[in-house]
């Protein structure tokens, strides 16, 4: 196998929304909140018109466009036994992508994402997690880690205790380990474990721009350099309309963003630059390459709703 994802296995619920919504529930914009209260979750649903739901969770999206690219996969995800646990694992299943975990009834459902989608095309998150936010490092088989060539991961998973040791285990087991740092607040929640593990654990880190200087509390991009220079890792960063950069110790490659899209959602942006990008390196291809396919799936993706083609 080329690429096993591990990461929150979540039904994304998506719905379009005026930005008055977003202030009275008191959200920040085009970030993603986590709720531990599912009757809170269901209140912020009630009443909104659901445009289309999809199995989804951040690496699983980058999974299936690995899939779609002819990459051999899995995904270890998990679902309770129920009406989305199974949805989940189908829609996976039709992608090509080995879903590599046997579910159960649980006492607590399938996670969701409720993926609220402003005028301007900016998507700010509602997560429940559910039975997802209680992977375990008994649902990770070690075995097949280590079968697979490059292990990609979420820095979602270490928002609550268990899924921290499903996480630790997975990067033992690996080969080669890439991860996303998922969310602004995320980095900030976690900063010091996961400067730690871009330091010493990763061999690939995906960020945005705002997540990485957060990450290192720079003041300019030049610092963010500066670090993946020094630290002598690889270091690829999404900055917005300045296109997309890769640092791999003292090279430093960049492409521009595609213009004149016609933006309709951006979700899953970055779930597929991963894919595109994490394809060429699987398969050998230049920093240009890899990232010109990033750049070309991310673009793809935001002309339509949803983080699946």
């Amino acid at each position: 196998m080329k690429v096993l994802g591990i990461g929150n296995a979540i039904v994304d619920v998506i719905c379009r929304v005026e930005e008055n919504f977003i202030t009275k529930n008191k959200l920040t914009k085009g970030t993603m909140k986590l709720i531990f209260d599912e009757i809170e979750f269901k209140n912020i649903l009630s009443g909104l018109r659901i445009e289309k739901t999809i199995s989804g969770g951040s690496v699983a999206n980058s999974i299936v466009g690995l899939s779609q690219l002819n990459n051999k996969v899995g995904f270890i995800g998990k679902v309770s036994d129920d009406n989305f646990g199974d949805k989940y694992e189908e829609g996976l299943k039709k992608e090509n992508v080995k879903f590599l975990y046997s579910k159960q009834k649980e006492k607590l459902p399938t996670g969701t994402c409720l993926i609220l989608i402003t005028p301007d095309s900016e998507r700010t998150m509602c997560t429940f997690l559910g039975i997802a936010g209680k992977i375990s490092e008994k649902d990770v088989n070690g075995e097949l880690i280590n079968k697979s060539e490059l292990t990609f991961l979420e820095g979602y998973l270490w928002d609550e205790g268990e899924p921290k040791k499903a996480f630790e285990k997975a990067i033992n087991y690996s080969n080669k380990v890439a991860m996303s740092l998922s969310d602004l607040f995320c980095v900030e929640r976690h900063k010091k474990n996961f400067c730690k593990l871009v330091k010493e654990k990763l061999d690939l880190t995906f960020a945005n721009e705002s997540e990485i200087m957060s990450l290192i509390d720079a003041k300019s991009f030049k610092e963010v350099i500066n670090f993946a220079k020094e630290i002598k890792k690889h270091i690829i960063v999404t900055r917005g309309d300045k296109g997309a950069i890769s640092i791999i110790g003292d090279k430093i490659t960049e492409t521009e963003a595609k213009k004149d899209l016609k933006i309709r959602d951006l979700t899953g942006a970055g779930d597929l630059f991963a894919a595109g990008y994490l394809h060429g390196f699987i398969n050998n291809l230049s920093s240009e390459k890899c990232l010109e396919e990033g750049t070309r799936l991310s673009s793809r993706v935001i002309q339509q709703i949803g983080a699946r083609f």
